[in-house]
């Protein structure tokens, strides 16, 4: 079994409109967010054995956000992920070495991708929209990350940041 953690990034800044896309920072409400992210995956033992991050500088804060919850994850940030479509973040998956791996990345791509896994969608009604910080667990009947396809994964989690007792 496979088991991936998708995680669009927390509320970024929009502060500064000089600020490139690629460098916008997480805002207050993002860092918070971010920090109750790793609580709530800590405490259901939803712990990555690595994070496929997009490199975009608000993806990698909300990982600083979550990863002191879950110490010791390694990270490859990846420029592909960085508004990557539903192809890409599978192609990217595919690759993955850890039997749970967590991805960061960006809507719109995230949205579609996690639609897209699932054989049938979460309840939540949140789960179309995706958020920032939504986070979903999916589990995959796979030996290999290569053997996982669209359609393939059985939805075992789904959480936005303001639904966390944080």
């Amino acid at each position: 079994m496979k088991r991936l953690i998708l995680t669009r990034h927390a509320k970024s800044s929009w502060d500064d409109p000089t600020v490139a896309d690629h460098d916008r920072p997480l805002n207050a409400r993002g860092k918070a967010a971010a920090a109750d992210l790793g609580q709530w995956l800590a405490s259901r033992g939803y712990v990555p054995d690595e994070v496929l991050c997009s490199d975009a500088l608000r993806t990698r804060k909300t990982w600083s956000g979550i990863a002191p919850a879950l110490p010791g994850t390694p990270i490859l940030e990846l420029k592909p992920l960085y508004h990557a479509g539903p192809d890409v973040m599978l192609a990217v998956l595919r690759h993955g070495k850890g039997e749970t791996v967590m991805m960061i990345g960006h809507n719109p791509g995230i949205a579609e991708f996690a639609e897209r896994l699932v054989s049938h969608a979460p309840a939540n009604p949140e789960f179309h929209r995706f958020p920032t910080g939504a986070t979903l667990v999916v589990d995959f009947a796979a030996e290999t990350w290569a053997e996982v396809g669209f359609g393939s994964g059985t939805a075992v989690d789904f959480v936005v940041p303001r639904e966390i007792d944080g």
